[in-house]
């Protein structure tokens, strides 16, 4: 089968970084979705301090239910789910990452950034330009938000070391995947070293 033919993205000239579920929940491996993703939330926290440095704009995920009703489907195919109610310890970000003043925390109930969230008006009242999407999982919320994130026409990145996944399998078909279709992964030096390039 023939490879596809995939062009390398770039970021604009203000990039806004989307944390996906970094929270306790999938960072704690005492709950049913959590794992040990201490070196995804320390990329994160090094990606984090050079957003702040350049000033641009950081949108943080969390996956919240307040109600049986809320996203069924997804609770029915995946129980566990469940376990992120507004009342749990597992649905605050991870206290590492601490949001500072200004940085918007975007709840959702499905898997995307996007779906069902005020996520692209509040992108484009910052001027965002372009994407760096990291946190958990790969397979799962990270994808769907990058997939959603190149549909509404941003280039996205994705720094390799920043996201995870339960699954190491699923974690790197999907980066290989998103690499080929929908976005540019790339180590988190080289992202790092972007991010500096960009004059403000």
């Amino acid at each position: 089968m023939a490879t596809l033919d995939s062009t390398d993205l770039s970021l604009g000239k203000k990039p806004a970084i989307i944390v996906v579920d970094i929270t306790p929940g999938f960072t704690n491996p005492e709950c049913s979705l959590g794992s040990n993703a201490d070196s995804v939330v320390e990329a994160n926290i090094a990606l984090l301090e050079v957003f702040r440095e350049r000033n641009f704009p950081i949108f943080y995920t969390t996956v919240v239910y307040r109600d049986a009703s809320e996203a069924r489907v997804f609770r029915e195919k995946i129980p566990c789910v469940s376990d992120l109610a507004a009342d749990s310890p597992w649905v605050d970000i991870d206290p590492r990452l601490e949001p500072q003043p200004g940085e918007v925390v975007v709840e959702k109930l499905w898997p995307s950034a996007f779906f069902g969230t005020a996520l692209a008006q509040q992108l484009r009242a910052v001027g965002a330009d372009s994407l760096v999407v990291t946190g958990l999982s790969t397979s799962g919320c990270v994808r769907a938000t990058v997939l959603d994130g190149m549909q509404h026409e941003y280039p996205v990145i994705v720094p390799r070391e920043a996201v995870g996944d339960r699954d190491a399998e699923a974690h790197a078909s999907n980066l290989r995947d998103m690499q080929l279709k929908i976005a540019s992964v790339k180590p988190l030096a080289e992202v790092i070293d972007e991010l500096n390039g960009i004059e403000v």
